[in-house]
């Protein structure tokens, strides 16, 4: 399968630079994943697609300030470090630009209080990095750090908390995930109100997530690992959810990917508390075996999130949806509006 098959034309302009100033506020496309139906709402009207019984899966993992600006020891070039995650202690998995003059031994400091020592090149072009410093590292960090905003994003982000979700728990990400940021609390009462069970999960979101594809062959790709985490009261949840029939409504592809990650625990039985990484790499021809229905932003074109929402709608449906969305000038990508897969 060719990774073309899923290319779109996007006008650049379609591509959201800041987020609204109301969350709910964002537009809402609802696609009916059996005949390709499309609705147009907004997203405070969520409420209304979701119905008694559902169970709603969040994703409450939290943004660090994880793009650090320095130099090169000795040359005193430019340096900029993304971190991925922490590996161990000090160490951390991260991307470093320029790639080409950041290897193995460089050493980035970081003004007067931190320094990194490259310590490994990865195959995709990530670094392993020791840190060295006097203090706390996560005090350093909210002070030095800025917010990992995605490159297609040129203005600057005023308020530091819309890159979160409200919801927003265990810190680890090097991107939010996205689909979970139109929710507020009074949205999140209003929908528990109508009898929607409201369950959350942590997926910190990595390389996996936002590397771009560099192959020809959906196939050939392969996803860099994540780490999740489901504790007992969602595993519950979702085993109750799931002997009484109810759909599972995942918000956003890192819920979706951690939901059908742990789907295989379930042929053995029920499903306990869990934690570990997964790779998993969902495209057409994938059967699903957890979620029903998926609340998700836009997506980048021949990017794998397109692949995800193709094999739960189709990919004639997914691309029907989305030129209809260009059409209708609908906001894309991380600040942009959302859709209900149902």
């Amino acid at each position: 399968m060719n990774v073309d098959l899923y290319d779109f034309e996007l006008p650049e302009e379609l591509i959201a630079q800041t987020p609204l100033p109301e969350r709910t506020a964002s537009r809402l496309l609802t696609l009916n994943k059996q005949d390709g139906s499309i609705a147009h709402r907004t997203f405070k009207d969520i409420a209304d697609e979701l119905q008694p019984g559902d169970t709603l899966v969040l994703n409450d993992t939290r943004v660090i300030p994880a793009r650090l600006f320095g130099v090169k020891e000795g040359t005193g070039a430019k340096a900029e470090v993304l971190l991925l995650k922490n590996l161990q202690g000090d160490t951390w998995e991260a991307l470093v630009k320029p790639g080409k003059k950041l290897k193995k031994g460089s050493v980035i400091r970081f003004g007067d209080e931190l320094q990194a020592v490259i310590e490994d090149e990865g195959e995709m072009g990530e670094r392993k990095l020791t840190f060295t410093y006097q203090g706390i590292f996560q005090e350093i960090l909210d002070r030095l750090g800025q917010m990992p905003l995605p490159p297609y994003i040129k203005e600057k982000l005023d308020d530091k908390e819309r890159y979160q979700t409200v919801y927003s728990k265990h810190e680890g990400s090097a991107a939010a995930p996205t689909a979970g940021l139109h929710f507020t609390e009074e949205l999140l009462d209003q929908i528990r109100a109508k009898g929607v069970t409201v369950a959350f999960i942590t997926l910190h979101v990595g390389l996996g997530t936002f590397r771009p594809m560099s192959v020809e062959r959906v196939e050939d790709h392969v996803m860099h690992a994540e780490y999740y985490s489901v504790n007992q009261e969602t595993a519950d949840i979702l085993n109750e959810a799931r002997a009484r029939g109810g759909r599972i409504v995942a918000v956003g592809t890192t819920s979706c990917r951690t939901l059908e990650t742990i789907g295989t625990r379930f042929e053995g039985g029920l499903l306990e508390a869990c934690s570990g990484w997964t790779d998993i790499f969902i495209y057409p021809g994938y059967t699903f075996k957890v979620v029903n229905a998926l609340i998700t932003n836009f997506h980048l074109p021949k990017s794998t999130l397109v692949m995800l929402v193709s094999a739960l709608a189709g990919r004639e449906h997914i691309l029907n949806a989305y030129a209809e969305a260009v059409k209708e000038r609908y906001r894309f990508f991380s600040f942009g509006d959302a859709m209900f897969i149902y």
